[in-house]
């Protein structure tokens, strides 16, 4: 009997690898529709329950339904108040090192024209104040010379402090690159979290906890030019995938003096890793289909994966790295692979 072959059919292999991808997208009657992102526990008890004026008037009000109630906020009136600059302290959990001095001026400006719109939250601190959320405003407020600021004294832990002043960062006025993969670790370390943990908690996947956090990986020099905005997270990202410090380093100032787009940079990245393959005891070359493949399955699994073929092409494997506990369970959970924890 003779069989024929068939020749490998490189999409049909990616398709199968994602099924479980997929079958996240469109979920089953019986499957469990992921819940929407939020913006993290503890907000609402930060900033105060909603009151009647958030809440936009009917143009019709319809007679027969009643008027909707809320509960009243009887600490509100209490919290809210003017308190002087000079007896309010920054955040000691502040993410942000790096503030944009033409959006503070801007702000400034805007502070000395209109006043201050919306209040800061502070906390009492022995016989002083911690901000909780509004830096900017306070800072702009002090360059408008301002005496005092109204602002919302709200009790809270060093926990909560930590917590909503980060996720007022994250979701409010985004931090650069390594200040947030910063606050991400600080945040892990302070309070024994994982990933996962962590990624409940202020509403975030755990993939983009990973993310983050493996930019810290990088080079100091190489950091410096993601906070200055030389390159971008995309670039990053994929300058990770050089085996060292190195040729990170190389490739970053290529990319920046070369104003190389992130799709640049990733070619150049697989070009390497394949000419180095083919150097190691005289091993093939890769084809454009495996590398094409690979990069797919890196960018959907956030993590270098490595394709190797028999000579044949009919046989290999896939290898898939993970750099810690947490990034082997958040790979597990983009394959839609359960991980139990023991217990």
């Amino acid at each position: 009997m003779i069989v024929k072959r068939q020749a490998v059919n490189y999409d049909r292999v990616l398709s199968l690898f994602h099924l479980s991808i997929v079958k996240k997208e469109c979920p089953m009657p019986n499957e469990r529709v992921e819940k929407p992102r939020h913006l993290g526990r503890g907000l609402e008890s930060l900033l105060g329950p909603l009151s009647a004026f958030d809440v936009p008037a009917q143009a019709t009000p319809d007679p027969e339904s009643p008027s909707p109630s809320f509960p009243p906020d009887k600490e509100l009136d209490s919290s809210l108040r003017q308190v002087p600059l000079d007896a309010i302290g920054p955040n000691p959990y502040q993410a942000r090192t790096v503030w944009n001095e033409e959006d503070l001026a801007e702000l400034t400006e805007s502070i000395r024209a209109n006043g201050i719109i919306q209040p800061i939250v502070v906390r009492p601190f022995q016989d002083r104040y911690q901000i909780i959320a509004g830096e900017r405003r306070f800072r702009a407020a002090q360059m408008a010379g301002l005496a005092a600021i109204p602002a919302l004294v709200r009790e809270v832990t060093e926990e909560q402090l930590f917590e909503w002043s980060l996720v007022e960062n994250i979701h409010r006025r985004d931090l650069n690159a390594i200040e947030r993969a910063k606050a991400y670790q600080r945040y892990l370390n302070a309070f024994s979290l994982t990933q996962a943990e962590a990624a409940e908690r202020l509403g975030e996947d755990r993939s983009v906890i990973a993310n983050y956090l493996r930019l810290l990986d990088l080079p100091d020099d190489i950091c410096t030019m993601l906070i200055d905005g030389r390159l971008s997270m995309g670039h990053a990202r994929a300058i990770l995938g050089l085996p060292t410090d190195e040729l990170r380093r190389k490739l970053a100032n290529r990319a920046m003096a070369g104003r190389l787009s992130v799709r640049d940079v990733e070619r150049l990245v697989r070009k390497h890793l394949a000419d180095s393959a083919s150097q190691k005891g005289g091993a093939r070359p890769k084809s454009i289909h495996i590398l094409d493949l690979e990069d797919r399955l890196k960018r959907q699994l956030g993590t270098r994966v490595a394709i190797q073929t028999a000579r044949n092409g009919q046989r290999g494997r896939i290898v898939i790295e993970f750099d810690s506990i947490d990034d082997f369970a958040r790979i597990a959970e983009t394959l839609g692979l359960a991980c139990v924890d023991e217990t």
